[in-house]
């Protein structure tokens, strides 16, 4: 059986996070495991609480994992500090993990603030090398970048200049784009757009961790990082396009989308 490791964080809501990825991974058909970054208290309204694991205890989780049941591919979430991102990167290396997807979570869908100040830096110099595909949003990649991104030509500029420090895959995602929700996989100057559905639905918590964790599921199959893109990218539209309505604020995606409309 296929496995991937998801390192992130909880979502006690169950809409992004481990959550989101085990559902997605198992639905996929992809035997998950996880190492818990953070617990956090949250729900469709926004963060309420964060609690960071020690390095100590992320390491004892990465060791039971690699030592026994060894995974085919990692996603990487929510890394709340530069402590725990560099235990994160030592393991992956140590280890030589492959097919790993990071997705570089700094806020949350509700806007809650989800890494310290100071941890980029090390995000960049530590996690972003051990990376084979980056999975950044236009507010991410803002925030990589330090420029403003409106359009598919300001896209296109910032994942050349992400390529400037990482030599990976980048999928850059335009959901937050007004026009479209097409994305810009990008790699050594070449352009592949992944063209999306823009499906009007206001529950959208969880997609970014739904997204990297499809991806890592099919990495885990054997399939290369376009092919991944584009299954991963039919899923989302899926998961977003049941509609699920849950909770007072951004509610989660429909994560079984797949089994239901397979099952009538």
């Amino acid at each position: 059986m296929h496995k991937s490791l998801t390192i992130a964080g909880s979502d006690s809501s169950g809409g992004a996070g481990i959550q989101a990825d085990l559902k997605t991974m198992t639905v996929l058909g992809v035997y998950g495991m996880s190492a818990i970054t953070a617990l956090t208290a949250q729900n469709t309204t926004g963060v309420q609480s964060i609690f960071e694991v020690t390095p100590k205890f992320l390491e004892d989780e990465l060791d039971s994992i690699f030592t026994d049941i060894f995974p085919d591919s990692v996603k990487i979430g929510m890394v709340s500090n530069a402590d725990l991102i560099r235990v994160i990167s030592k393991k992956l290396r140590d280890y030589n993990a492959k097919n790993i997807v990071v997705d570089p979570v700094m806020v949350s869908t509700s806007g809650s603030k989800l890494m310290a100040d100071g941890a980029k830096d090390t995000l960049l110099s530590e996690l972003f090398k051990v990376a084979d595909i980056i999975t950044p949003n236009i507010p991410e990649a803002e925030a990589l970048t330090g420029q403003s991104i409106k359009s598919k030509d300001d896209m296109v500029e910032a994942a050349k200049k992400i390529g400037e420090f990482f030599e990976g895959y980048i999928l850059l995602k335009g959901g937050h784009s007004t026009d479209d929700a097409d994305d810009l996989l990008y790699k050594n100057s070449e352009k592949i757009w992944i063209k999306g559905e823009h499906i009007e639905n206001p529950n959208t918590h969880g997609t970014g961790c739904t997204l990297s964790s499809a991806i890592a599921s099919y990495l885990a199959m054997g399939h290369d990082v376009p092919e991944s893109v584009h299954l991963a990218k039919e899923f989302i539209t899926g998961a977003i396009g049941a509609k699920l309505d849950l909770g007072k604020g951004r509610g989660p995606l429909n994560h079984m989308w797949k089994i239901y409309s397979e099952n009538m």
